[in-house]
């Protein structure tokens, strides 16, 4: 998510922002706009950010010194194609209109869906972030930051949203802090952003991250309201975003992403020696890991994986045979480099183990004579309800195998992850993981979950049992 209020032709600055946080999503993006004299004109489309709203055309349709934008990623509602499901939402109100644009999950959506259908409400997607439009347009308050607030007390699980109203930008977070929201300052303009990567794009100053539960309203003219609706609770910031989810060059929490990724490689390598010619990263998300493991080992670090920078998601697959070539459409081996050698491949993570079995069969038939695979996170036992789109538990590979079961499965000569507390002590935490309440939200690890997945228990999924 991305917003800017303030600054001539918005709409632009948000295209840029959107671009830089093209990572968090790839599926559609959409941008909503405010002019004084036009009102509020919107703009959805499916693919890319460059090649949707760089087109001069598009963007004279989005005019006006306040706007916000978003990119799809589809965790819930339909994973299909429908541009009804692409944010930002927009709703007319009594006192005027409103979009907004959520990161996270709801995870009691289809609970309030059913109250707010029955009730009379008509709903045009089948995303959970519609729900908060909808309960903002049954509230009693008097003005849409407080209908807002009014509606998210109702919502559980992780929520950041960005939203505007005619003259006014809005960013909030859930009380847990899950998923990340920053707040930069561009002239006499304001941004807020999921990411610092993003403002350093339209040379915005990072001003703070918005605290967990906390609701900032921002005028062109009034500057930042700062409002905490919410009952304090503990902080629990995705752990997962550190691992994998943000980009490196964005800094969380006042820490770099890529030196903390670094230094999962360092406690990888000291939880998991193994004798190797070769640290070979599995681009690019291994990529900061690896640089780590080869520091702290001493083995010589090497790119033996190329990446297809031009690799779209939308790459055009004809036939079976072009399907069935997967991963070698992405990555590709450098047979030189790997030939005779003992290597280790360092990934952040293993999920279901199908990508990692075709990279590991590239390896060896580029003539590898051994191949390790050391992991940059915990084994994934447990599906996220928060807004990581992990598949359900028994899909996951380390829901049903043991490590020893996964070596044998992925045909690798050794798997290893870093522990819970390796990987605690990486992102700061000296002493590891605070076992009675753990300083961030590891249940894709741990199977610990801070916020009770409401609709997915309805549905007849099972915790696991208090320890």
């Amino acid at each position: 998510m991305f917003g800017v209020v303030g600054v001539t032709d918005a709409a632009n600055f948000v295209a840029l922002g959107l671009h830089a946080l093209q990572h968090r999503g790839q599926e559609a993006g959409g941008i909503v706009s405010h002019d004084p004299e036009q009102g509020f004109n919107s703009a959805r489309r499916f693919g890319y950010v460059r090649d949707n709203f760089t087109s001069q055309r598009l963007m004279e349709t989005l005019p006006g010194p306040l706007a916000i934008g978003h990119v799809r990623y589809s965790t819930a509602g339909s994973k299909g194609a429908a541009i009804r499901d692409v944010q930002p939402f927009f709703g007319e109100f009594s006192m005027g209109g409103a979009a907004i644009a959520h990161n996270g999950n709801i995870t009691n959506a289809e609970a309030l869906r059913k109250e707010l259908i029955e009730r009379g409400s008509i709903f045009q997607s089948s995303s959970d972030s519609e729900c908060i439009i909808h309960l903002m347009a049954r509230s009693l308050q008097r003005n849409i930051p407080e209908r807002m607030e009014d509606a998210l007390r109702r919502v559980e699980g992780a929520f950041s949203v960005v939203a505007m109203t005619r003259t006014k930008l809005i960013g909030v977070r859930d009380p847990l802090g899950v998923r990340p929201l920053v707040l930069g300052k561009i002239g006499d303009g304001w941004a807020l952003s999921s990411e610092t990567c993003a403002l350093d794009i339209i040379g915005a100053e990072f001003v703070r991250e918005i605290e967990p539960g906390e609701m900032v309203v921002i005028t062109e003219n009034g500057g930042v309201e700062s409002h905490h609706p919410f009952r304090p609770q503990p902080s629990k910031f995705c752990i997962f975003e550190h691992v994998y989810f943000s980009r490196p060059d964005s800094i969380i929490g006042g820490q770099s992403v890529y030196e903390t990724r670094r230094q999962i490689g360092v406690e990888l390598a000291r939880e998991n020696p193994i004798e190797a010619d070769l640290i070979c990263p599995v681009p690019d998300s291994g990529t900061p890991a690896a640089i780590g493991y080869a520091a702290e080992s001493g083995i010589p670090f090497g790119l033996g994986i190329t990446r297809n920078q031009y690799m779209g998601r939308t790459f055009i697959e004809p036939t079976e045979q072009i399907r069935n070539m997967g991963v070698r459409l992405k990555l590709n081996v450098n047979r030189a480099l790997i030939k005779g050698k003992r290597v280790i491949l360092v990934d952040d993570s293993v999920v279901r183990g199908t990508t990692s079995r075709k990279i590991k069969e590239m390896i060896i038939d580029a003539g590898a004579a051994e191949v390790h695979f050391r992991i940059a996170s915990p084994p994934t036992a447990w599906p996220c309800f928060y807004g990581v789109d992990t598949p359900q538990r028994e899909k996951l590979l380390a829901a049903t195998m043991s490590e020893e079961e996964m070596t044998h499965h992925l045909g690798v000569n050794s798997l290893k992850f870093i522990s819970l507390d390796g990987l605690y002590r990486a992102v700061g935490e000296t002493s590891g993981r605070d076992q009675s309440c753990p300083q961030y939200c590891d249940a894709c690890f741990s199977g610990e979950y801070p916020v009770e997945p409401a609709d997915m228990l309805a549905k007849g999924f099972q915790m696991k049992a208090a320890q």
